[in-house]
């Protein structure tokens, strides 16, 4: 890791310091069945032979990728801890996680307005802008020109991650941690900060699962709640 990118870190741990959890957590998986989640999948609307990617197997969650589409907590949250435990089984691929999830299809007709957690191999811990904004520090350098920068279709959306290398070799597991409390947004992977954002447009809603063409499963999402 090179000099900037230390003090970078150093300054956004301290800028992002952990808030006490409470004592009472929730698995959103119950590692049975799909039970307060819903799926938003279009193909399904108008095609009869299209199936849910979404299943369980073996005591796992399991997005197939494909067709395209998220998996959606019926419940809304505001101020948690996410742990979550995943890992491509077969071959490195794309997948995300979204925070403060609202508005179904509202980008590209597939996407809910959100923040997108990044998961996609070599990529985990990116945020993608869904029709909700937030600001990092450094954001020219890690979005790109402002004059692009923007939330829905064609605009700079990405918001690239601190750290490269922070992910396990395919079929191992990983730990994600995302941490939503008021309008800050800060993510782990494996135990390493890999971002931290402020000013989030949003600070409560669903979460949902990505299908985005690749077979990822999970064995673990757990939420905690987080006193303010």
């Amino acid at each position: 890791m090179n000099k900037l990118l230390f003090l970078i870190l150093a300054a956004v741990s301290f800028l992002f310091l952990s808030t006490p959890v409470s004592a009472q957590s929730v698995n959103l998986f119950n590692g049975k069945n799909l039970k307060g989640w819903h799926v938003d999948v279009p193909a399904m609307d108008t095609n009869k032979q299209a199936v849910s990617p979404f299943l369980v197997r073996n005591g796992l969650l399991v997005s197939m990728g494909v067709p395209a589409g998220h998996l959606i907590t019926d419940a809304v949250y505001q101020d948690y801890r996410l742990d979550i435990e995943y890992r491509f089984a077969g071959k490195p691929g794309n997948c995300g996680v979204l925070v403060h999830a609202s508005t179904p299809r509202a980008l590209y007709q597939m996407f809910p307005k959100s923040l997108e957690v990044q998961m996609m191999h070599e990529h985990a811990g990116d945020f993608w802008c869904i029709v909700e904004d937030i600001e990092v520090p450094d954001m020219e350098a890690r979005r790109g020109p402002k004059d692009n920068w923007g939330i829905t279709e064609g605009k700079g959306r990405r918001i690239k991650n601190l750290t490269d290398g922070s992910e396990k070799p395919v079929g191992e597991w990983n730990s994600m941690r995302i941490e939503c409390v008021g309008n800050t947004v800060k993510v782990w992977v494996n135990n390493e900060l890999v971002n931290a954002g402020f000013n989030c447009t949003a600070q409560k809603g669903q979460i949902a699962v990505q299908a985005e063409g690749s077979e990822v499963e999970f064995r673990k999402l757990l939420l905690t709640p987080i006193k303010k």
